[in-house]
């Protein structure tokens, strides 16, 4: 039994788990059989990367970033028994609008993949006159129907929150620009009904810390426990030889989460091993997606590694609220509402 509470979540006795080895310091451990999926795993896809997980009765269901072999990426969907060995269907997911109509944006990357009550959300980045969010409902993973993209260009990193907060939806995103960023903040907005969104906060920005010095952005869904809402998000450094995607912890007011209590100033994982350095985009960690088993607290943390492939690494609730709480660097501006 852990001491911080995963609230709102379910026991997961199936969860992918490996212990932590002897001697290992930082708060996430790696899965020894990485990377999960690896280069070329279906026909006509070249690679699979930064995806989301989620369980789906006793087994759990996936939507996958696909890069075709002629480089666009759409969304997949994959099936799995133990949430490490994976099945994809063959044909990329058929989007259709609320007629009924085929709507299937030009390309699709990065998809987060959530429940909300009785149904799924997927929240991806598209093409809408420039790089902005998608959103699509689905009760039973067969029928996706495609709601109103929640802002203008430009924009990133969608990730929504589990169950609505003072009975709105929550999401945040990475307003930027229309190339590869050389800035980025993470913003909050609300909706009553996934359609309107608005009372925008600014929640964080870079700091001086080397690994999050140039940009930061959503990670995997927030996780709620008894501290807080628990984020795993991506920081950005620029180097002599290109960028560097690390993961990063905070914990967000309950109630408020555009105030950040606790949020620390060391990088979780960082890439250090061969699928994390070598790759597509080389030198890339990038957090998509958990799996949480609210009774033990374990953590399972899928992760897009040098945009080449799927990786898989663990922790526990207690392990890692303690270290975001013990390396605290959260500023008077994170700790703010966000408002100006």
């Amino acid at each position: 039994m852990s001491n911080v509470k995963i609230l709102n979540g379910t026991n997961l006795p199936n969860i992918p788990w490996q212990d932590r080895p002897e001697g290992h310091l930082l708060p996430i451990w790696r899965y020894t059989e990485n990377p999960i999926i690896k280069r070329n795993p279906m026909p006509g896809i070249a690679r699979i990367f930064n995806s989301s997980v989620i369980p789906y009765g006793d087994k759990f269901v996936g939507v996958f970033r696909a890069e075709a072999t002629h480089g666009v990426p759409f969304l997949y969907l994959g099936w799995s028994d133990d949430g490490i060995n994976w099945e994809y269907e063959k044909d990329m997911i058929p989007f259709i609008d609320e007629n009924g109509n085929s709507a299937i944006p030009y390309y699709m990357y990065d998809p987060r993949l959530i429940k909300i009550e009785d149904a799924y959300y997927i929240i991806w980045c598209q093409d809408f006159y420039g790089a902005a969010l998608g959103i699509a409902k689905t009760t039973d993973f067969k029928t996706f129907v495609r709601l109103e993209n929640p802002f203008i260009p430009f924009n990133r990193n969608g990730v929504l929150f589990p169950r609505k907060i003072g009975g709105m939806y929550k999401l945040l995103s990475r307003p930027s620009d229309s190339g590869h960023t050389p800035f980025g903040d993470i913003f909050i907005s609300e909706s009553p009904d996934m359609i309107y969104w608005g009372k925008h906060r600014h929640v964080m920005g870079t700091t001086g810390n080397w690994w999050e010095g140039m940009k930061v952005g959503g990670g995997a869904n927030p996780i709620e426990t008894s501290e807080g809402w628990l984020i795993l998000y991506h920081g950005v450094v620029n180097t002599c030889n290109g960028y560097v995607y690390s993961i990063g912890g905070a914990i967000l007011d309950i109630n408020e989460p555009s105030k950040v209590l606790y949020r620390s100033k060391r990088y979780l994982l960082t890439p250090e091993k061969w699928y994390e350095e070598m790759g597509f985009v080389p030198n890339v960690t990038f957090p998509c997606s958990t799996l949480q088993d609210a009774e033990t607290g374990r953590i399972a943390l899928y992760y897009g590694c040098a945009d080449s492939y799927v990786g898989l690494a663990f922790t526990d609730v207690d392990t890692l609220v303690n270290y975001i709480k013990e390396n605290d660097g959260a500023s008077w501006e994170d700790q703010h509402e966000g408002r100006r």
